[in-house]
């Protein structure tokens, strides 16, 4: 297993330009992370020349770049919009590829009030299955996440409820698109987070692991202080062998120091997990 985090707490900071995609690479690598993830609204210029710079930028800090977060929504109740969407997502996995990451996260869209339940899992399941088609051969691995609502946003996720999560990874299976599955979306939607992920554990690539004050909306706060079962969910991901990269999602608002306990925490709950597995 191999850390990276998105800075949630400082992404006001990276956009508006008071902290550097740079400063966020050496903070990462002087709090020993394995790797630092993005997401794409860090990156405003794409152009060949601007990406091949942040990429030299990062890796004069002696780290990389795991994933980049996007926002494609498949969901748009207009065509022409859904065309567009799948264009820019095509960008962003040019941008990704220039950058050396290696995922993609990719969402299925907004819950628009004009979108249907059975319209939207089709029109998501398309977008998805044309994306990961057209993308197959960046190097760059897509990942679809169990998802809330980022604050480009107007409204939530449309699969932020489980049951149209599940629908959607069904629908998708063989298609070479994997799952980054989100701890704390789960906790705080799902009524048995271990339930859920024990459904498509076949597909997890990677994991975001966030936490919730709260169930029944997400309500960030420090990794290891909310509700989010981190240990037994750490113990389904040992029992079945998977050791990928666990992206923390990390939003507490606490600076260095958050993105310093939220690890320190990840890698003793993964150890417990492993030692309990070993033992059993």
């Amino acid at each position: 297993m191999r850390i990276s985090c998105l800075p949630v707490s400082f992404f006001s900071d990276i956009i508006a330009g008071r902290m550097t995609v740079a400063e966020w690479a050496r903070m990462g690598a002087a709090l020993g992370l394995d790797g630092i993830d993005l997401s794409i609204l860090f990156v405003p210029d794409r152009s060949p020349q601007a990406v091949s710079a942040m990429r030299r930028e990062i890796e004069d800090a002696g780290t990389q770049v795991v994933m980049v977060t996007s926002y494609p929504d498949f969901t748009h109740p207009d065509p022409v919009q859904r065309v567009k969407e799948l264009e820019l997502e095509e960008e962003v996995f040019h941008v990704a590829a220039g950058l050396g990451a290696k995922y993609v996260r990719v969402t299925d869209g907004q819950a628009h009030p004009e979108t249907g339940r059975a319209e939207g899992v089709a029109w998501a399941v398309e977008g998805l299955s044309r994306l990961v088609e057209r993308v197959r051969d960046s190097g760059v691995i897509p990942v679809f996440e169990n998802h809330a609502k980022p604050g480009a946003w107007q409204y939530t996720d449309f699969s932020q409820s489980p049951d149209i999560f599940l629908e959607i990874v069904r629908q998708t299976e063989g298609i070479g698109l994997g799952v980054n599955f989100d701890t704390g979306n789960a906790a705080a939607y799902a009524d048995d987070p271990l339930a859920l992920l024990r459904a498509v554990m076949h597909r997890v690539v990677t994991v975001h692991a966030a936490d919730t004050a709260v169930k029944g909306e997400l309500r960030h706060v420090l990794l290891g202080t909310g509700v989010t079962p981190f240990s037994e969910l750490f113990e389904q991901l040992v029992r079945t062998g998977w050791d990928g990269w666990i992206c923390m999602e990390e939003a507490s608002y606490q600076g260095r120091t958050g993105v310093e306990l939220a690890a320190r925490f990840v890698r003793q709950t993964w150890e417990e997990a492993r030692r309990r597995v070993a033992s059993s």
